[in-house]
């Protein structure tokens, strides 16, 4: 089968496609990604044919992200005008990437996949890593962070269609005018399609272990948890001059992670580098800060003690995570994925209401102390955190407990197998 998948956003949200995408190689399939321009290099660098999409530069993004904070609505004012340059010829490109396909494999922020399946008539399996588009009574969608103490699942419930509705508003407008422009019929206009997605079980792939979060079994014929989608680090990838022998010259340090939002550059991203500095110093513990950017925050590097180090550029959190002893992160849901593969305590400070999720999570297993909002941080309870999660026995042997079924798993395998079931393998 020659199989498009059409992922955008943030590199968080493209690189289990991509995992997926080899994946689906392996089985015998022609793959093509077709996500925004920046990913390029990822898609391509890991053997895959790369179609553009148009659409944001991804940092901008996470600086609407960030910007909105816990408001869900703060999304919906911050996205439309930010994609609305970009949905109409998103649009075409998928159409023309999709011309010859046999299926299409769509993200939430990759909808015009969808679109584009259903103008071809191409089978379209959906695919998710944090629960968006997932109605399961056993969690709360994850733009709107965590459960509320509430009795019954009645909350949880509720929000899975009351954020599809949010979402289908912010965007409706710009798909209308882009299927108009692309000659398409229009879509319903009040309910969207989200509802008929569910109401006909179109199948979804949820891109996480079903250890981390369990579903609802009444889904289970189309909505499959099929165990996280792990892309390794790069063969012939070297860590930076200095690292190996900072790890080895002691204890197992402490690791931050910026993750996407390091690409922001934000004063705020500075400010939680500071603050762990800070607090690893009141500890007494070794520590290492990654930035996915070279050059970003640099400035703080006067000041930090001679038992941190900061490394810019990134490094693969599958390589360093299990050499450490705690890992702080913002709580993106494939770092998270990560910190729990290497049975490796979390102290996550969420910053958006999918990291929040993430963090509730994170505790409810047991893997971590409860999360800090960013807001919330100060040296001192962030110090506190990381000297829990160092010294907790019973969290570290969860963590180890935890980490070991995660590594059993072949999620990607998993996935493979329920696409193929669903798209049809001699289709």
């Amino acid at each position: 089968m020659r199989i498009v998948v059409v992922a955008a956003g943030s590199r968080g949200d493209v690189q289990p496609c991509v995992a997926l995408g080899l994946g689906l190689k392996g089985a015998g399939h022609e793959v093509v990604v077709a996500s925004w321009e920046p990913h390029r290099r990822m898609v391509e660098g890991r053997g895959l044919v790369f179609r553009p999409v148009a659409g944001p530069d991804p940092d901008r993004l996470v600086e609407a992200l960030v910007a909105a904070g816990r408001n869900p609505l703060g999304y919906a004012r911050r996205f439309r005008p930010l994609l609305r340059p970009h949905v109409g010829r998103a649009l075409q490109d998928c159409l023309a990437a999709c011309e010859g396909a046999d299926a299409v494999v769509y993200t939430p922020l990759g909808f015009s996949g969808f679109m584009a399946a259903e103008h071809l008539g191409l089978p379209s399996v959906g695919s998710v890593v944090t629960p968006l588009f997932v109605r399961d009574g056993g969690f709360p969608s994850a733009v709107l962070g965590r459960p509320l103490p509430l009795p019954g699942s009645l909350y949880n419930r509720l929000s899975h269609p009351v954020t599809e509705q949010l979402y289908w508003r912010t965007v409706e407008p710009l798909v209308a005018e882009a299927r108009r422009e692309a000659g398409l019929a229009p879509m319903p206009r009040l309910r969207g399609p989200l509802g008929d997605i569910h109401r006909q079980r179109r199948p979804f792939l949820l891109g996480w272990s079903p250890h981390v979060l369990p579903t609802d079994g009444r889904r289970e014929g189309w909505m499959h948890a099929t165990g996280y989608w792990f892309l390794g680090h790069e063969r012939g990838w070297r860590p930076p001059e200095g690292l190996r022998p900072f790890l080895e010259a002691g204890e197992p340090p402490v690791a931050l992670g910026l993750g996407s939002m390091g690409h922001t550059r934000a004063s705020e991203a500075g400010r939680i580098v500071s603050l762990t500095a800070e607090a690893l110093e009141l500890a007494g513990l070794r520590g290492v800060l990654i930035s996915d950017h070279a050059g970003t925050n640099a400035g703080t590097d006067a000041f930090l003690p001679e038992n941190v180090v900061r490394i810019s550029g990134g490094v693969p959190y599958d390589w360093l995570f299990p050499k450490v002893s705690v890992a702080v992160h913002h709580g993106g849901a494939g770092t998270t994925a990560e910190a729990l593969r290497a049975g490796t305590p979390s102290v996550v400070v969420p910053v958006v209401p999918d990291q929040a999720f993430w963090g509730w999570r994170v505790h409810a297993l047991g893997a971590g102390p409860a999360p800090i909002p960013h807001k919330k941080l100060t040296a001192e309870n962030l110090s506190a955190a990381i000297e829990e999660a160092k010294t907790n026995p019973g969290m570290r042997q969860r963590c180890e407990i935890l980490g070991s079924k995660i590594a059993a798993e072949d999620g990607v395998a998993r996935a493979v197998e329920a696409f193929e079931r669903h798209a049809g393998k001699g289709h």
